[in-house]
């Protein structure tokens, strides 16, 4: 049994991270904060959590944080960076769901989040959370910096297909499509009803944050510069992503083989059949991420179908995971659930 701590459990990650681990047998949980909801209780703000979590939420206490076992922050950017160095000092274990520790390169952070990073020498230990790739880092890791919803689904599409070195990696494109809720949970024009039903969007098509986490993780795979054209949408549905990959064929091999060769001994990624096209609902409140692979009209181009929840295994369920991992505990221990139908 672990104690745990979260920071920042009011947006639709830190619910879903406390749903996730209300069910886990491993887990205790310590402390749940929220500097605007102090003192009230976590069922009240969230009544789906009845009956499963009696605590309030408090004042974020580094006394109290540091004494867990491992503490997830599940808060806006810039501000896990705050923290986590006295945490670390301390020894307490950190799973960080914002980008805080995503890049690699402190320089580059600073140009898409617009401050300086305020401990730029903890990005060498942090060790980005995809368990596809990272697992055996993950284990011992201190520090896990938890990858962004868009760049899980696409990493994990463009993946076999780079580190075999089958697809050209200066010619690469990605055309994604979120639900509303990855705009989190904060009022916004955007995110209302009538703003967002009925209608879908791009955004950020001249650059999205997403983009250098995407291409760092590209470039590890493929040893070598990447470029990648990369535009999001807004759907109107609340949960869900669903990446349509690209890329141009540089060499013959049987694609359908390659994927589900590399993923086989994966517990969370689904290469479905040859010719399949999945569906956002069928990994809705799910840690999976489902694939599949065409090649229309045989032609030299690929293309990847990439789906998953953008709160699990795009955020809190791949929390949970990572942490699993680190603990020695079952990989798949309170995120193995079924997805929701209809």
């Amino acid at each position: 049994m672990i104690n745990v701590g979260i920071v920042g459990a009011t947006g639709y990650t830190g619910v879903e991270l406390l749903r996730l681990l209300a069910n886990h047998p491993e887990v205790s949980l310590q402390i749940i904060t929220s500097r605007s909801e102090s003192g009230k209780a976590v069922s009240e703000l969230f009544p789906n959590l009845r009956g499963h979590i009696d605590l309030n939420f408090n004042e974020p206490d580094i006394e109290q944080l540091s004494a867990c076992d491992v503490v997830f922050f599940a808060t806006p950017h810039c501000v896990a960076m705050a923290m986590v160095p006295e945490l670390i000092k301390r020894g307490t274990r950190v799973i960080d769901l914002s980008a805080d520790f995503r890049l690699q390169d402190a320089t580059q952070w600073e140009q898409w989040y617009n401050m300086p990073h305020s401990c730029p020498e903890l990005l060498p230990q942090a060790i980005y959370g995809l368990p596809e790739v990272n697992r055996e880092a993950i284990r011992n890791a201190q520090l896990i910096a938890v990858p962004g919803c868009y760049p899980t689904a696409t990493q994990l599409g463009f993946l076999p297909l780079l580190e075999q070195g089958i697809i050209d990696p200066m010619h690469l494109i990605a055309d994604a499509k979120s639900g509303v809720s990855g705009a989190g949970r904060k009022a916004s024009i955007g995110s209302l009803l009538a703003e967002s039903s009925e209608n879908m969007t791009a955004y950020a098509v001249a650059g999205h944050r997403h983009l250098p986490e995407i291409e760092q993780g590209l470039r590890a795979a493929c040893k070598q510069d990447v470029n990648l054209t990369f535009v999001p949408h807004l759907t109107p549905m609340i949960r869900g992503i669903h990446a349509t990959l690209y890329g141009k064929l540089t060499k013959s091999i049987d694609l359908q083989a390659l994927f589900e060769q590399r993923y086989a001994d994966e517990p969370f990624v689904d290469v479905l059949p040859a010719g399949s096209h999945p569906e956002t609902r069928s990994v809705r409140g799910s840690n999976i991420c489902r694939i599949a692979i065409h090649q229309p009209q045989q032609s030299d181009t690929v293309v990847v179908l990439s789906v998953i929840d953008n709160l699990v295994k795009g955020a809190s369920g791949q929390a949970v995971q990572n942490m699993n991992i680190m603990f020695g505990f079952d990989e798949s221990l309170a995120i193995n659930g079924i997805a929701v139908l209809p």
